[in-house]
């Protein structure tokens, strides 16, 4: 049966069905591999024009492309009598087809046909020669996706083989689906899902976080459990004053509202911040918004406590998002640690003789984290860590030396893993 065609076309040729997402994952993957912008950014632009559908295809193919990036290049390596240069495009074609072949098992036919277009001439040859090469030599993936060798390295450096291992064992697929809840649930409506701690529950992967019982009566939110950490050491508001830092897109604001804290949302993305008010609407709890760059932002009074979710690489977050690995350097983790110092000094003076300051990072990395304290501390000597009790944590997290938390990629691994974190709740000076 010949192949279907479609009516995009270029140079007058139309396509096989099926080109478009296609090529809008090229469009995605050079958009993370060569400019370095986000993925979930760089999707808006360009899967522009595409139904739903097709846009979400686009954006699994150009995921498990990165996803697996570098175990497809040496698949692709070993077959080239020399290496492809890394910009040229048949690598990139290359790369996302062997995704789609390898990774979410297309239709062979489908991933050559619409492979063909992407490319001209000579290299059209050579996509087309490895792809029939792939079939009939039946390459395969590992069972563990490789990481980057820079953050191989710089996190074996930091927390030794077993975690470098236990990361490429939760990259290796999308996680499971984690709900915070802002009041308990009837267990007997989520008796197929985990309990891992009070109000939070772990769905398959795969679950239509739409289609989920109670979604429009807005009774809990997507948060992993790590996420859902700093806004626990806060415990209950009783109608206290905080100020979430960095709120958007409102996950810490909900449960915070949720735990009776009277709370003002401090972001400086308006996109985000509406997001941030939709998720508000939805689960029917309150904050005060404020859209502000907390480098200049001043409150009119101090506040019983403070939640500074600082931005950082997000390197603890690759398994949601398996871009950050190839677009984070040694620069960038170097740039943003100094931004969270500058943040953390401010957000400091803005609470209450006594009060809390928790902060966090969704990052692996030593500098955000466990140095970023180590620093404030010093510049800050009446300032001192409250240490976390077991008692405050989900059961697989224990507190660190410091007394703070590290989340590890081996955490909760037999039942989908475990984001990346750091959190320190400070203890203001009482005068």
């Amino acid at each position: 049966m010949p192949e279907r065609r479609g009516r995009g076309s270029r140079g007058g040729e139309s396509e096989p069905a099926g080109t478009a997402p296609r090529r809008a994952a090229l469009r995605l993957l050079d958009a993370v591999l060569r400019r370095g912008e986000a993925l979930d950014i760089a999707a808006h632009a360009a899967t522009q024009g595409l139904p739903p559908s097709d846009r979400a295809f686009a954006i699994a193919i150009a995921s498990e492309t990165l996803r697996w990036m570098v175990d497809i290049d040496a698949l692709i390596d070993s077959a080239t009598p020399q290496p492809l240069p890394e910009d040229v495009k048949s690598r990139a074609v290359l790369r996302l087809a062997l995704a789609q072949l390898l990774a979410l098992g297309s239709p062979p036919h489908a991933v050559v046909a619409t492979a063909l277009p992407l490319v001209a001439g000579g290299p059209r040859r050579l996509v087309h020669a490895l792809l029939s090469r792939a079939q009939q030599d039946a390459w395969k993936l590992p069972e563990r996706a490789s990481l980057p060798p820079a953050t191989a390295a710089r996190w074996h450096d930091a927390w030794g083989a077993e975690t470098v291992a236990a990361a490429e064992h939760g990259w290796s697929a999308p996680p499971p689906i984690d709900l915070s809840f802002a009041a308990d649930p009837d267990a007997a409506g989520w008796a197929d899902a985990r309990s891992l701690a009070p109000r939070h529950y772990r769905l398959g992967r795969g679950s239509a976080v739409e289609d989920l019982p109670g979604f429009r009566d807005g009774g809990w939110w997507v948060q992993d459990l790590a996420a859902s950490i700093p806004a626990r050491l806060l415990g209950q508001g009783n109608g206290r004053s905080v100020f979430d830092l960095c709120a958007a897109p409102g996950g810490k604001t909900m449960q915070l509202a949720a735990a009776g804290w009277a709370v003002t949302a401090v972001d400086t993305s308006a996109r985000r911040l509406e997001r941030l008010t939709d998720n508000l609407h939805r689960t029917q709890q309150t904050a005060e918004i404020v859209q502000a760059d907390i480098r200049r932002w001043e409150p009119d009074a101090q506040a019983d406590a403070v939640l500074l979710d600082a931005p950082c690489s997000a390197t603890g977050i690759f398994r949601r998002h398996p871009d950050v690995l190839h677009r984070v350097e040694d620069r960038q983790i170097d740039e943003l640690a100094a931004l969270q110092g500058e943040l953390l000094a401010r957000a400091a003076g803005w609470v209450k003789p006594g009060g809390s300051l928790v902060y966090a990072t969704c990052s692996l990395e030593r500098a955000e984290g466990e140095e970023q304290i180590k620093e404030f501390l010093d510049a800050h000597p009446a300032w001192r860590i409250a240490p976390v009790r077991p008692d405050e944590l989900p059961q697989c997290v224990s507190p660190d030396d410091m007394g703070c938390v590290r989340t590890l990629p081996g955490m909760l691994a037999d039942v989908g893993g475990l984001d990346g974190f750091f959190v320190a709740r400070l203890r203001a000076p009482s005068t």
